[in-house]
C-alpha cells in the first residue's frame, strides 16, 4: 500500500547504485526497515493533515476547529453529534441565504422541521388592508376584528414577529414524563420547567439561528412555542 512501510523499505532500495550489494541484504533491509518505519509515519502525518484543511475529509475536533475558525461560537457540534451531520451544518451555514424574511424560514424550519409564523407590521401582505384580505398564510381565510390578522404600523419600520416551534421529541433527561412511573426505587420524579428542557435542538439554538440571518438594521421580536 502507496506509503507504509513496505513501500518506503522499497522506494529506498530502488534508489540505491546498482552492484553495491549482493540479491540476499538481511543487514541492510533491516536500516532500510528502520527508515522506512520513520519515513512511513511521516507519510501518514502529511496525509492526515492535508485531510484536516477542508470541511469534506475533516474529522473529529479538526472539523470543529473548522466551525470555530469560520463562526465562532455561533455554531457548536451538538452532544453526541457524528462527524457526517455537522459537517452537513456546517456546509448549510456557509451557503445559507441571509437578510431576508425566507431566510428566517429557512434556518427555523431546518432546525425544528416546523415552519415559523412570521408577521411584519410594514408589510400590507401580512397586514391586510381595509377592504382587502391578508396575503399571510397564517391568515388565509381574511381578517377579522379580535379573530384573525394584525394591526400593521409604519412606525415599525424593519422589524419582524417571528413564532418559532420547538421539535418534536424534547424532554427533561432522567424525569418521568406526567402518569409515568416514579416513586421509590421506580424513577425520578420532580417538578420542572421549560430551561430544563433538553434535545438536539435547544431554544438557545432557536434565537441563535434567528440572529444569524437577521439584516443588520433589523430587529427580530421572537417567541417559540411548543
Amino acid at each position: 500500500m502507496t506509503g507504509d512501510q513496505s513501500d518506503m523499505a522499497a522506494r529506498l532500495k530502488s534508489v540505491l547504485p546498482l552492484g553495491w550489494f549482493s540479491d540476499t541484504t538481511p543487514v541492510l533491509d533491516a536500516v532500510l526497515s528502520g527508515l522506512a518505519t520513520v519515513w512511513s509515519w511521516a507519510y501518514e502525518l502529511v496525509s492526515f493533515a492535508r485531510q484536516q484543511t477542508r470541511i469534506a475529509t475533516a474529522a473529529g475536533i479538526w472539523l470543529d476547529v473548522i466551525a470555530n475558525d469560520l463562526f465562532g461560537i455561533r455554531l457548536l457540534r451538538r452532544t453526541n453529534e457524528s462527524d457526517d451531520a455537522f459537517r452537513q451544518r456546517i456546509q448549510q451555514e456557509i451557503g445559507r441565504p441571509r437578510a431576508t424574511r425566507d431566510a428566517i424560514v429557512v434556518a427555523l424550519t431546518e432546525l425544528t422541521s416546523r415552519a415559523p409564523v412570521i408577521f411584519e407590521p410594514a408589510q400590507a401582505g401580512d397586514t391586510g388592508g381595509w377592504g382587502a384580505a391578508s396575503g399571510n398564510a397564517a391568515a388565509a381565510n381574511g381578517l377579522g376584528y379580535g379573530a384573525a390578522g394584525a394591526w400593521g404600523s409604519l412606525s415599525m419600520p424593519f422589524q419582524v414577529f417571528v413564532t418559532a416551534f420547538r421539535p418534536a421529541g424534547s424532554g427533561i433527561a432522567a424525569v418521568a414524563g406526567w402518569g409515568g412511573p416514579a416513586g421509590y426505587g421506580a424513577g425520578a420524579i420532580e417538578y420542572g420547567d421549560l430551561s430544563m428542557v433538553t434535545g438536539p435542538v435547544t431554544d438557545a439554538y432557536l434565537y441563535a439561528a434567528v440572529a444569524a440571518v437577521m439584516p443588520a438594521a433589523g430587529t427580530a421580536w421572537m417567541q417559540i412555542s411548543n
